[in-house]
């Protein structure tokens, strides 16, 4: 596994941090995508010698192709996981095209170019593993997140388009749902609204939020050869949640 090298967008934290100490911690460098470089660089320095910060805004979706150059030129990519995205609380009516567009430009479209330039550089070496990040707003209908909802049921649509195009040239392409997990964020929000927070843990049937390890555990599957016969799924890890009464 030391020869192999990742991306992780939006790495910083969260989710996509967890899942970048993971992938170093088995020895995959790896490239952590952010905007802010004051996170960024302090990620990778506690995560240690196999993150490698990469300062860029992916709403910049015509400078994606010269960012992934950038870092090809060091090493062929073998692992990506899409997992910067942002959301949007909003009633339904005053969400204005404006605030839908930038959901979906930043959740779906920089996904999409991202993933369109690294597929470029593993259909010339020997293929690798996509790994898209979506939620449980695709699962079920949650209200007041409409654009976010959008954006990740395109993800999952995206995700069985790709693998099914991709399978020839050795590249899978697989997705997780994460439920409610528990990082600052989250916990904070479900903190201040009790009532939220029991909704939540009632209907998730094993009771508790899950950890952002529980992510990072799930992508280094779909990153490995454990799963080299998976391709198109899309993985609910959210504690029951998704299937929940």
């Amino acid at each position: 596994m030391s020869t192999k090298t990742a991306i992780v967008t939006g790495g910083n934290s969260g989710l996509g941090f967890a899942t970048a100490k993971k992938l170093c911690e088995n020895g995959i460098k790896t490239y952590i995508i952010g905007r802010s470089k004051e996170k960024t660089e302090e990620a990778c320095r506690e995560i240690g010698e196999n993150a490698i910060p990469v300062l860029y805004d992916l709403n910049d979706i015509a400078g994606i192709p010269t960012m992934i150059e950038n870092i090809v030129k060091n090493n062929p990519i073998d692992i990506l996981v899409n997992n910067a995205g942002i959301n949007l609380k909003k009633e339904f009516s005053d969400v204005t095209d404006e605030d839908f567009l930038s959901v979906i430009h930043t959740n779906l479209l920089s996904v999409f170019a991202v993933s369109r330039e690294v597929v470029k550089n593993m259909k010339a070496n020997t293929g690798g593993s996509i790994v898209n990040i979506s939620s449980m707003a695709s699962q079920y209908g949650i209200p007041k997140v409409i654009a976010y909802s959008a954006s990740k049921g395109a993800i999952e649509s995206m995700t069985r388009a790709m693998a099914v195009e991709l399978a020839p040239f050795g590249i899978r392409v697989n997705c997780i749902a994460p439920g409610f997990i528990k990082t600052k964020m989250s916990s904070t929000a479900l903190d201040n609204d009790p009532e939220r927070k029991n909704k939540v843990l009632s209907r998730t049937p094993m009771g508790f939020l899950g950890e952002p390890s529980d992510i990072a555990d799930a992508v280094y599957y779909f990153a490995l050869s454990e799963s080299k016969y998976t391709t198109g799924t899309v993985l609910p890890v959210d504690g029951g949640n998704s299937i929940g009464f």
